[in-house]
This record gives C-alpha cells, structure tokens and sequence, in this order.
C-alpha cells in the first residue's frame, strides 16, 4: 500500500508518516521498483499503534520507548500521565472557574475585567493582609466594578484567620442576598468549621430567607453553629432558639450575650413564661452547679412577669448564699425598675 493510501486509511497525514520514519517509529517494508514508499499490514498496524499511544498522551519519544523496548514497564509512566493529567484538569477547571465569576459579574468592559482578576488574585493571596485588604476594597468599590460573590462567599469559608474573616463577612454583607444559595451549602459541608463560617456569614444578611438557614442550623449536629444561630434567632425574635439560649447561660458560653437575647425573646408575652418555665427547671437540675444557677437567677433578670419573680423570691431563700444574694439583688432590680423614677 503507498503512502498516499496509508494516509486515507488510516487518518495520519502523509506529511506525518514521513516524520514518523525520520524518528524511526514506522518504516515502510519496502519500495516500489519507482521508488515510492510500501507498506505492508504489518507497517499499517504499527501505525494504528503509535496513535494509540499517542492519544494517551505519550511523546513520540515515549511511543518508540514503548513500542521497541521489550523490557518497558508501563505502568510507571501511566501513573506519570495520569499525574499530568490531573494537573491538567485542576489548571483548566481553576481557569473555568475564574471565567464563569467574571461572566457572572457581568462586567461593562475591560477595565472592569482587569479590577475583578486583580481582586481574584489578592483573595488567592498567602499574605492574610492581603487577603483583608482585598476583602474592603472590594466592598468599597462594589459601585464602580462589580465584584463575583461566589469568590467572596469561596474565600470566606475557606478563611482561617479570623479578622480576614470578619472582613469577608463585611464585605459579603454589603454585596446584597446573592451569595446565600452558597452560603447554604457551606451549612451542609461535613467540615464543622466550614459550617461555622458559614453560619456567621449567614447571621449577617437580613430578611427570611438567612433566617430559614438559621432555623435550619440549630439542629447543625456541631454546638458552635447552634450556638451562633441561636444568637442571632433570639435578635430576630424566633423563639425556636429558647432552648439553645438557655443551654448557653448554663454552660456560660456568652452567657451574657444569650441572657440579652432572651431577654428580647420575652417582650412577647407568649414567650415570657416559657422562657421562664425553661430558666427555673434548669435551676432545679443545676444543684450542684452554684455558678450556673447564679447566671439562670441573673438571666431572670429581665423576664417580666410574675411567674419570672415567684422564682425570683424563691431562690433569695437558697442554700447557696451567692445564689440568694443574686436573686435579691436581681429582685430588687426588678422592683426599682417597676417604680420608675
């Protein structure tokens, strides 16, 4: 077969098959008595075998290594290509990435292009002052270039220093609601500190939606998510975080923070007597706690009602004498306040 039949058989370019010969990799058997290259099936075969290998990935160097070497193993360079071409495939879905957040920007020319790459590139930094910087620049420039959330929203969860964080947080918040569909699969990431990032962001966007992820957070299987959800739930007024809340002041994790939330939570008569009802059975269950019943006597505080003094009076006759002297200072708090001035 000549080559110029070889070529439309098999799909190698005559110009190729020249150069495979030139490297050694194929020869043809023979000439014609004109001089022009023959391949026998055996050549063609050969040929269907470069390629093979080729499509692997493999030079042309490796294809003759392969192909003549009898003691070549295989599954060295294999692993060596497969290597490659993981590193291939993370460099192309990393640049993918990086194009679909600009798409999503929506960006009105090149100018905005190159703000959004330089904004990538510093959220990417190993340099944590960067990364904050870059955090309020983009907040502070969110008018004049629009700025991927789903960058902000990657760069926030994945943040381990916590001012940097904060500042994502910031700069997230001030970028509108766009990022809490992301934000909500960062809830159901299986790394607990990812979710706790997640959670912090959440608390600091408004409306019912972040409010429904709250919700959603304090059954988080971690206590620091239920815990950050329930702290901002009690601001919000959702008395599904009651229970949380008073755990809180019993385990004196911002206790003072969680008493003030449940303090808001109270302002609806609805909720005063639970909250109450919750506050005196933990009383009874934390005996041997006297620090814990004086934070619960504390937290009692502000719960209005005549249900919050009864157990008020109660616990100013403890056994414990911190406990009766925090009770009767808190009521007596409560009465000044129910004088007015």
């Amino acid at each position: 077969m000549l080559i110029g039949e070889v070529a439309r058989y098999s799909g190698v370019s005559a110009r190729m098959l020249r150069h495979y010969e030139a490297l050694g990799l194929v020869r043809p058997t023979g000439r014609t008595g004109a001089g022009y290259r023959e391949y026998a099936d055996e050549d063609i075969r050969r040929i269907f075998h470069v390629e093979s290998l080729r499509s692997l990935g493999l030079s042309l160097r490796e294809v003759g290594r392969a192909l003549d070497d009898p003691g070549f193993a295989p599954s060295e360079l294999v692993e060596d290509l497969i290597r490659q071409s993981q590193g291939r495939i993370a460099a192309e879905t990393e640049l993918l990435t990086r194009l679909r957040r600009i798409g999503s920007a929506e960006p009105a020319g090149w100018q905005d292009v190159l703000q959004i790459v330089a904004l990538l590139q510093a959220l990417g930094s190993h340099s944590p002052g960067t990364r904050q910087r870059a955090a309020l620049s983009s907040a502070s420039s969110a008018e004049e270039a629009p700025v991927p959330v789903e960058a902000l929203v990657e760069a926030v969860l994945g943040e381990a220093d916590p001012i940097v964080e904060g500042a994502l947080r910031w700069a997230l918040a001030r970028s509108g609601d766009g990022g809490l569909p992301l934000l909500a699969r960062g809830l159901g990431s299986p790394v607990a500190e990812v979710r706790r990032r997640a959670v912090r962001s959440v608390a600091e966007l408004p409306g019912g939606e972040a409010t429904a992820l709250l919700r959603e957070a304090l059954a988080d299987p971690d206590v620091a998510v239920r815990r950050c959800a329930a702290l901002e739930l009690g601001a919000r007024g959702v008395a599904d975080a009651v229970p949380t809340l008073v755990d809180m002041v019993v385990e004196e994790v911002n206790d003072v923070d969680a008493a003030d939330a449940l303090s808001t939570l109270a302002g609806r008569p609805t909720l005063a007597d639970r909250i109450t009802g919750l506050l005196v059975e933990r009383l009874a269950h934390s005996a041997a706690q006297p620090s814990a019943r004086r934070r619960l006597a504390q937290a009692l505080a502000d719960i209005p009602g005549t249900t919050a003094s009864d157990a008020l009076t109660k616990l100013s006759h403890d056994e414990d004498r911190a406990v009766a002297l925090t009770a009767t200072y808190v009521l007596g708090m409560r009465e000044a306040r129910a004088d007015g001035p």
